[in-house]
């Protein structure tokens, strides 16, 4: 009975510490009765500013041709010789392909023989009109004084035949030298010497292509359309020749030259409800080729207002542009806003923004709406990264991060 009761009392004493044990841990540092206060996460911050910006709009587009140009012979005959290297660079009046003249030669002293026979009689088509003219009335008749003018005047126009023979004959010769039409580039050839074409065949011999300058073919929706037209009219775009035109390539870089309005379509499509804008660029490099799909950035005209970059913003869901912003207290503000234009790479805001509010840009993805926060200064670069305000120096920028 006493072992019993010892072993009783030492089981109450073991289990009256682990309570208290218990009780000392599930009890925080400091103040019981309340939560420990909210650590302020730290995020970047723009400040914002009034300014004047452009408006922008993106448009989809491919790239197309300057001039485009199927070469298919005029005389028919011998290929003897192809001039050109295949996909190479060519100027106008380059000489492409050369057919077997010989035949035309020949054909040009034949014409050039027969001017020299029509022109033979002429003189004595002259001498004759002039005696019939001197003996009219006196041992010639009018009739016979007829008859030798109009042989005359067949004699000059025999030679006048023979000599448009001769300009058709010398147009064949000159056509069995292919040329270039205008500088460009040239295709692979579809013959080779010693083949045999036609005049005016339906396949070509090559196709060359002008790359400098090159068209882009931009899609625009009918409901821009009008935005645009509206914007003329009030004033904020003073005509085409403010339009200004900047491409992005297919690897997302921006094109080094700009573009300028060619051409407008007037017919809206009826099945996309959308018009072609074709534009011009300089492409004296060939960066830009044929078939290649690119979007081009459209400055419609400027708008004073608050720039918010695209990377800080996003839509709800009744399509409403919001960004986060840092209260007075300190702590994540949401705001929503009704309308907003693009702006290159940002959204261009008039409401519900003044000088100074500070609009996060980085750190969004740990952060909540009335959530403290501690801002940090930063600043977008022009390859559109965040990156802090204050830049460390070159030398610095070297040294590994203290651990």
């Amino acid at each position: 009975m006493i072992r019993r009761a010892l072993l009783i009392s030492s089981a109450l004493a073991f289990a009256a510490l682990l309570a208290a044990c218990s009780d000392n841990g599930s009890k925080p540092a400091g103040n019981a009765g309340a939560g420990a206060a909210q650590q302020a996460s730290p995020v970047g911050v723009i400040t914002l500013t009034k300014g004047t910006f452009p408006i922008t709009t993106i448009l989809p587009g491919r790239a197309e041709t300057f001039q485009t140009a199927d070469i298919r012979p005029q005389v028919s005959g011998l290929i003897r010789e192809i001039a050109f290297k295949e996909g190479g660079e060519i100027k106008k009046g380059d000489l492409l392909y050369q057919i077997e003249d010989a035949p035309y030669i020949a054909a040009v002293e034949q014409a050039k023989a027969a001017i020299s026979k029509a022109q033979a009689s002429v003189p004595s088509a002259e001498s004759n009109l002039d005696r019939y003219q001197r003996l009219v009335g006196s041992g010639a008749t009018q009739i016979e004084f007829e008859t030798a003018k109009t042989t005359l005047l067949q004699a000059k126009a025999e030679v006048e035949s023979a000599k448009a023979s001769l300009s058709a004959a010398q147009i064949d010769l000159d056509h069995t030298r292919i040329v270039a039409p205008f500088d460009g580039i040239i295709d692979q050839t579809a013959v080779n010497v010693g083949n045999v074409v036609s005049a005016n065949q339906t396949t070509a011999l090559t196709t060359i292509r002008q790359l400098d300058p090159i068209y882009i073919s931009l899609t625009e929706s009918s409901t821009n359309l009008l935005k645009l037209r509206d914007a003329m009219a009030a004033g904020d775009i003073k005509g085409e020749a403010n339009v200004v035109f900047h491409l992005i390539l297919e690897n997302g870089k921006e094109y080094n030259q700009q573009g300028k309005l060619d051409m407008s379509k007037q017919v809206v499509s009826e099945t996309t409800g959308t018009f072609i804008i074709r534009v011009l660029f300089p492409n004296p490099d060939r960066i830009v080729l044929p078939g290649m799909y690119v979007r081009a950035t459209v400055e419609l005209g400027a708008e004073a207002g608050y720039s918010l970059p695209q990377l800080a913003t996003s839509r709800d869901a009744n399509g409403r542009l919001t960004a986060q912003f840092v209260s007075a207290d300190g702590k994540v503000e949401t705001r929503a806003f009704e309308n907003s234009s693009p702006s290159n790479n940002s959204w261009l805001v008039t409401d519900g923004i003044k000088d100074g509010d500070q609009l996060i840009v980085s750190g969004l993805q740990s952060i909540t709406a009335g959530m403290p926060v501690k801002p940090v200064p930063m600043k977008i670069n022009d390859n559109g990264v965040v990156v802090p305000a204050e830049q460390p120096a070159a030398g610095d920028a070297q040294k590994p991060a203290a651990k």
